[in-house]
């Protein structure tokens, strides 16, 4: 019997790439302001089982960073300091877990890093989950890449799994113009739903650009008086400012849905809403690498994209925090961690 060619995407794992011990990373020996950050030479974390080991190129800067960063967020979690922060990453794999697994040695990845389980993302090499990651779209460079995976799987859940939506239905997303509702607009667009957005006023055309049916100017109107009979509304900024979600349960149909992602912005979220007559429910991402790679597909074919406002170097992790805490985000905030 003539024996079989190996399959293709078999590679010994004794010709991967050889890995230094230590690396290069952005840590913070405590909770604090931008400035905790320093750079440091740590160890290379070491994959087990089902994990990765990526060299990192790119990673991504999400709010819930800075406020573990401030010692909110996932802060509680963190086991041991000095920490290092950050969930997403685009880079290339080092290590795979077996010589037939799907991500060998060599392979473009993106994914969510399972911090604060293991180091973080902000370093020079990070180990994830397997089923956390996907082949990067080759239409996408690393930067862009790495902006994509925890502000993207956040509006796939809110949009496509909790929402569930579809053609006439009537979507109302706060806070439209920043890393997780750039992706939901488009996505809601997407898949027929009528979307109201509400931004600044410098954003509407962008917005309108990417889907949305109606802009409202924060600044200068209460949505409340001129929308109404909203089927879902995403609330991504919460009662932290304006009593924003309080005040979105007056433009819910009876019946509607509030979909609540700010963490502790709202402790009677679940009260309010009933009194309300609204259904209710909070939302966490899903670090999916399913549906990561479906996002890879719509990413490539144009029907979305990743707005990636600025680039920041590693070692200037503490300026992109305070950038990012300014609050007026397009997008997403990127730290390039090596070359390409």
């Amino acid at each position: 019997m003539t024996p079989r060619p190996p399959h293709p995407g078999t590679t010994p794992l004794a010709g991967a790439p050889r890995v230094p011990e230590s690396m290069r990373a952005m840590v913070i020996d405590a909770p604090g302001g931008p400035e905790a950050f320093r750079s440091a030479e740590v160890d290379v974390p070491q994959p087990v089982l089902s994990e990765v080991l990526v060299r990192v190129v790119a990673a991504g800067v999400n709010p819930i960073d800075a406020k573990t960063r401030a010692g909110r967020g996932v802060s509680p979690a963190i086991s041991a300091y000095p920490a290092v922060l950050g969930f997403d990453f685009s880079g290339v794999v080092v290590k795979a877990p077996y010589e037939t697994h799907p991500l060998q040695p060599g392979t473009a990845v993106f994914g969510m890093a399972s911090f604060p389980r293991t180091q973080g993302a902000y370093a020079e090499y990070v180990v994830a989950q397997s089923l956390s990651v996907a082949k990067m779209p080759a239409a996408l460079s690393h930067v862009e890449a790495a902006g994509v995976p925890l502000a993207a799987l956040t509006a796939w859940g809110l949009v496509v799994e909790t929402a569930h939506a579809h053609e006439g239905q009537r979507i109302l997303i706060h806070a439209g113009s920043g890393g997780v509702g750039h992706f939901a607009v488009q996505l809601a667009a997407y898949f027929g739903a009528h979307v109201t957005v509400t931004a600044s006023g410098r954003n509407s055309a962008w917005l309108r650009e990417l889907g949305a049916a109606v802009v409202i100017d924060y600044t200068t109107t209460r949505f409340e008086e001129v929308i109404a009979d909203v089927d879902v509304v995403i609330d991504l900024v919460g009662n932290a400012a304006d009593s924003t979600g309080s005040r979105s349960l007056r433009v819910l149909r009876p019946g509607g849905l509030i979909i609540n992602v700010p963490t502790g912005s709202w402790p009677d979220f679940a009260a309010d809403a009933a009194a309300a007559g609204a259904r209710a429910t909070t939302y966490k991402v899903v670090p999916d690498g399913g549906a990561l790679a479906t996002i890879g597909r719509l990413l490539s074919s144009g029907s979305i994209q990743v707005y990636i406002e600025r680039v920041f170097d590693l070692a200037d992790a503490a300026a992109a925090h305070t950038v990012l805490e300014e609050g007026h985000t397009r997008g997403k905030l990127v730290l390039r961690v090596s070359d390409d």
